[in-house]
């Protein structure tokens, strides 16, 4: 028997990098998988892999900003299988003009609203019935820039991420008690979609370096099969070469000097 038989997963981002690998590779545990995402055609592409690697999955559309498409969702979900036991917050953005220099309120909220408050609403929707049958697991996809300052990534992502950290870790301050486990993972680079929307895209020479979704895929499973009485409380993972470090032809470490 797979180790997620029985289970039912919830996976936001889904329709493509980490959410959409760790769909798979949770499907592939066992699990029955429901994918949601704003993009209906990247879903679908989502459920063909999920088809295609034998396991079992539903799509469904919302955007996790809308805290009534959330609880809606939750709610359908819970309507159909009685139960979500795997709730894996991968849903993220930034945006180009990212540095305080260029950055304007409407970029802040958009940033805030999808990575941090999509996290909370999905978590607040799925917590009572977690708490009913004392057992569920939260996995937030949080990001190297929310474990350590940086300048990569700009203020509203790292705010976004760090504050997920501290929700993960709030989280298992409060519900342990109630059998609820939180991970939060923290990524170095990853050649996922999201990396298009940096001010200097890398080159494809560049991506060569970075983890892919497939790493962080089988990181969620593993997070996923380990034994209720196990917490995970963070895991850091990153590329050997770690551009965050050393630095890329793309990417700057730290703002010009004047």
């Amino acid at each position: 028997m797979s180790t997620l038989t029985g289970k039912v997963a919830w996976v936001t981002g889904a329709g493509s990098g980490i959410g959409q690998a760790g769909a798979v590779e949770l499907a592939r545990a066992g699990a029955t998988v429901v994918v949601s995402g704003r993009r209906a055609e990247a879903l679908e592409e989502t459920r063909q892999l999920v088809t295609a690697a034998g396991g079992r999955v539903e799509k469904l559309a919302l955007d996790v900003a809308d805290k009534r498409q959330v609880t809606h969702g939750a709610a359908e979900i819970l309507e159909r299988h009685g139960r979500i036991d795997i709730l894996v917050n991968s849903a993220g953005t930034n945006v180009a003009r990212r540095f305080y220099k260029e950055l304007v309120p409407e970029d802040w909220d958009k940033v805030i609203a999808i990575n941090l408050n999509g996290a909370l609403y999905t978590t607040l929707a799925v917590l009572p019935s977690m708490r009913g049958r004392r057992d569920g697991l939260v996995v937030n996809i949080a990001s190297w820039l929310g474990r350590w300052p940086a300048y990569l990534g700009g203020p509203a992502y790292a705010a976004s991420k760090h504050a997920m950290a501290s929700m993960t870790h709030q989280l298992n301050i409060e519900e342990g008690v109630n059998g609820i486990r939180g991970c939060v993972i923290y990524p170095g680079e990853v050649a996922t979609p999201i990396l298009k929307s940096r001010p200097v895209p890398p080159s494809a020479e560049e991506m060569a370096r970075m983890l892919k979704a497939e790493d962080l895929g089988r990181t969620i499973r593993f997070v996923a099969e380990s034994p209720p009485h196990v917490t995970l409380n963070e895991i850091v993972i990153t590329p050997t070469w770690n551009r965050l470090i050393l630095g890329g032809d793309d990417i700057r470490l730290a703002p010009e000097r004047r």
